[in-house]
């Protein structure tokens, strides 16, 4: 089978779905003949030209209020935000309006936009160009929320979203992009809330999102050398989320560590602990572990940010406290 780069897998799900729907556009900074912030949409314009690889102004705001606009015709819509963290200036396009208006009007209105965008550390980028912000959208009703951590199930979920009818917001980690897996020709579609068991386990179960899943795999093959066998769960949707899948890894293993790389306050692995111990705390045979960053900014020095952010060593030592 073929191997592709997970930047290199998204960009030919676009490119088959924009082929698919002559509807489909995608806007945002420089996402024209320049092919992106972070070189994604690279040869589309090539293809599809200005009419559906709009370059927009730096306006965060301008480029989700013209998405949102469009799909609200009809027109689906993909709005490219290069970090995260400058999604704040379109908030109120997002969790006031897409989030919302199919609910107050009834159903009537469908919002087929997919807001793209990217997160996450590990390259000095500094506090306003690291953070990971999926918790914030996971607390509004009426979005979803999807982060892949390989290339083929970043193809397969942004082609799925391609054809789903409302607001989702895609989380893309930056240094995940030129990790390279195998991929598939033809048609490759991932449904919306299914988990995937990417290790199996039997000592604890690892529930992990976006890059803490690449650290997760790493920490099993190191304390697979001590005779500890976890199971790594990549939940791939936050919203909806696989909770049946969650439940029945803990049912066999009585023991979970959850891993993200956002700060562990108010973090998205809080909503998967609360989860097992409403509906499984019967099944657990050791308390509940939280992986993730400290509780502040993402400093620029390579010392100190591998120190706040998460680390393989860490979800090793939560496993090996979870199991004694």
């Amino acid at each position: 089978m073929r191997e592709l780069t997970m930047k290199e897998a998204i960009r030919e799900g676009i490119a088959e779905e924009m082929r698919r729907d002559p509807h489909l556009f995608m806007i945002g900074e420089d996402v024209g003949p320049f092919g992106g912030e972070h070189g994604l949409s690279k040869g589309l314009w090539d293809e599809f030209g200005d009419w559906r690889m709009r370059d927009a102004p730096i306006s965060e705001a301008g480029i989700l209020g013209c998405a949102l606009g469009a799909a609200l015709t009809g027109c689906r819509a993909i709005a490219e935000i290069p970090f995260n963290d400058f999604i704040c200036i379109a908030m109120d396009q997002i969790v006031n309006q897409a989030a919302k208006m199919r609910y107050m009007f009834g159903g009537k209105a469908c919002i087929p936009l997919l807001i793209r965008t990217t997160c996450g550390g590990y390259i000095s980028a500094a506090a306003q160009h690291s953070q990971c912000l999926e918790a914030w959208f996971c607390h509004v009703p009426g979005l979803m929320v999807v982060m892949p951590s390989n290339p083929i199930d970043a193809k397969g979920l942004v082609k799925t979203c391609l054809r789903i009818d409302n607001p989702i917001v895609f989380f893309e980690h930056k240094t995940l992009y030129p990790n390279k897996g195998p991929v598939p020709d033809g048609e490759v579609l991932i449904p919306l809330g299914k988990a995937d068991v990417k290790r199996p386990g039997h000592s604890a179960t690892v529930v992990a999102t976006g890059m803490l899943v690449v650290k997760a795999l790493a920490a099993a093959r190191r304390l697979s050398a001590e005779g500890i066998e976890i199971e790594v769960i990549d939940l791939r949707t936050l919203v909806p989320l696989d909770t049946e899948m969650i439940l029945e890894s803990v049912t066999k293993t009585g023991r979970l560590v959850v891993a993200h790389e956002a700060p562990e306050r108010g973090g998205f692995g809080a909503e998967v602990v609360a989860t097992v111990a409403d509906k499984g705390y019967h099944l657990l045979k050791a308390p509940i572990k939280r992986v993730a960053a400290e509780n502040v900014p993402i400093p620029f020095s390579p010392v100190l940010e591998q120190h706040v952010l998460p680390q393989v060593e860490d979800i090793v030592q939560a496993v090996r406290e979870v199991t004694g």
